[in-house]
């Protein structure tokens, strides 16, 4: 066992935890798993929406995770976790919602689009980003097909899966700009729609609009969960190594 394989990493969980979100429950079985199985151990603190707009909310953190659970009471914080976590290069993953506003994020501070809006938090925009799925993917489970050469290529281990989904909004318009201005769309269904996206040139920058914590009954954890808990890992050896 190499010595950043027993280091322990601090993980940063925002989202507005609640005994009713699935995803919410899961992630202390998960957190178990990955330390009894995987030797990757996370010392994580959940950290409210309305908390995380504060400019040192996950600062300092070895990895950032977005959680389900959306509408969230802030969508500035979630906003503000999302964008430390990309400037400052942390590791990060955004599952459903997550995947969600860090799309939003992205458009709004990297590419311009001020004015984009998610369709659940502000219904009477002009502009919507996330929109209503023609079809609801809440409850169901559907292919993603993924680019060869991706970070959740490298994640997953497969060009193929089939992923767990509690989702009624997905992004739309303005996917071409996005991915103009260096966000990479990895992972597709079989109609074409973005399930995944990634940002090339960061440590770990991961969203997926299925929730790979509800995979199974939690005593494997999902390829991206254990990907996003090495990430952090990593992270905490290098910081480890600069102070030293």
């Amino acid at each position: 066992m190499t010595n950043s394989a027993a280091r322990t990493a601090r993980l940063a969980l925002v989202g507005d935890r609640s005994p009713n979100v699935a995803s919410h429950t899961r992630v202390p079985l998960l957190l178990d798993a990955l330390a009894e199985r995987d030797r990757l151990h996370l010392d994580a603190y959940w950290i409210p929406s309305q908390d995380a707009e504060a400019e040192d909310a996950v600062r300092g953190f070895d990895a950032v995770w977005v959680l389900p659970g959306s509408p969230y009471r802030s969508e500035a914080g979630v906003l503000a976790a999302v964008r430390t976590a990309r400037e400052e290069g942390i590791p990060f993953l955004g599952t459903c919602g997550g995947f969600q506003h860090a799309l939003l994020e992205y458009a709004r501070h990297v590419c311009g689009l001020t004015r984009v809006a998610h369709a659940e938090n502000d219904p009477d925009a002009d502009d919507f980003l996330i929109e209503p799925l023609a079809c609801s993917l809440v409850g169901h489970e559907a292919v993603v097909r993924i680019e060869p050469g991706s970070l959740a290529q490298a994640a997953i281990g497969s060009e193929r899966t089939v992923e767990r989904y509690f989702c009624a909004y997905g992004p739309s318009r303005h996917l071409d700009t996005l991915h103009a201005h260096g966000l990479r769309f990895s992972g597709h269904d079989e109609d074409g729609h973005v399930r995944i996206a990634e940002l090339p040139g960061h440590p770990f920058f991961l969203a997926t609009l299925f929730q790979p914590e509800l995979s199974g009954d939690g005593s494997r954890p999902h390829p991206v969960v254990r990907a996003l808990a090495r990430a952090a890992v990593e992270h905490a050896a290098r910081e480890a190594g600069m102070r030293a």
